[in-house]
C-alpha cells in the first residue's frame, strides 16, 4: 500500500506565448471540489475578457476524484493536457488554471494541446512539491495505572499525538502513517486494559 503522496506548498505561475496567444497558467493547492469551484470562479471573473479559463484537478491520496474543462475550446485540447502534466508529475490535491488570450492565429488541436500543456508545466515547474504521508489515527482508552506501559510505546513507535486527556480514566488520538499503524495498533492491543478504536484521517 503506497502512503505517500506529492502535492504543491503553495499557488504558483507560469506564462506561454504561441502565435500571439497568451497562456496564464495558476496552480494551487486544493483540498476539496468546493475550493476548486471558488478559484476558478474567481479566475473567471478577474480574467473576464480572456478567450478562455480552462482548468484540471486532482484530488485525494488516491488521486480518483479529478476533472479537466475545456471551456469552451475543442473537445480534448484543454482540460486533458493540463490533467496530463498533473498525472505526469504523480501531484495531487492540487488544480491548474489556464487563461487564454487569443492572439488572432488560430493554433489548431495540436497546437492547442501542447500549448496549454506547456503552460501547465510551467505552472507546476514555479511550484514547490512537497512529498506527504497519508495518516490514520486511533484512539485508545486506559487506566491511569497504565501510563507508562503506553507511553513507553508511544515513545518507541513514534506517532503523534493529536490529542489526550488524563484522568482515572485517560484517552489519547494518536496519528501515524499508514504503513506503520498495523504495529502500533497490535502493541496497544496487547496491553491489557488498553481499549483501541480507530478512524482514517
Amino acid at each position: 500500500m503506497t502512503d505517500t503522496y506529492l502535492t504543491i506548498t503553495a499557488p504558483a505561475e507560469g506564462q506561454y506565448t504561441e502565435k500571439r496567444s497568451k497562456f496564464l497558467a495558476f496552480a494551487f493547492p486544493v483540498g476539496g471540489v468546493e475550493e476548486v469551484k471558488e478559484l476558478v470562479e474567481a479566475h473567471q471573473k478577474r480574467y473576464y475578457d480572456a478567450r478562455h479559463v480552462c482548468y484540471a484537478y486532482m484530488l485525494g491520496f488516491d488521486r480518483a476524484t479529478f476533472r479537466g474543462n475545456d471551456n469552451g475550446e475543442p473537445s480534448g485540447t484543454a482540460g486533458k493536457p493540463i490533467l496530463g502534466q498533473i498525472n505526469s508529475n504523480c501531484l495531487t490535491d492540487v488544480l491548474i488554471i489556464v487563461v487564454r488570450y487569443f492572439g488572432g492565429v488560430k493554433l489548431g488541436t495540436s497546437g492547442l494541446i501542447q500549448a496549454y500543456k506547456a503552460a501547465a508545466a510551467e505552472a507546476i515547474a514555479a511550484a514547490t512539491v512537497v512529498e506527504r504521508t497519508v495518516d490514520e489515527q486511533i484512539d485508545i482508552a486506559f487506566e491511569y495505572a497504565l501510563m507508562n506501559q503506553v507511553m513507553r510505546i508511544v515513545k518507541e513507535e513514534g506517532p503523534a499525538i493529536v490529542s489526550q486527556s488524563f484522568d482515572n480514566d485517560c484517552t489519547m488520538t494518536l496519528a501515524i502513517r499508514a504503513s506503520l499503524m498495523p504495529r502500533l495498533r497490535q502493541r496497544l492491543e496487547k496491553t491489557e486494559g488498553v481499549v483501541v478504536r480507530s478512524e482514517n484521517l
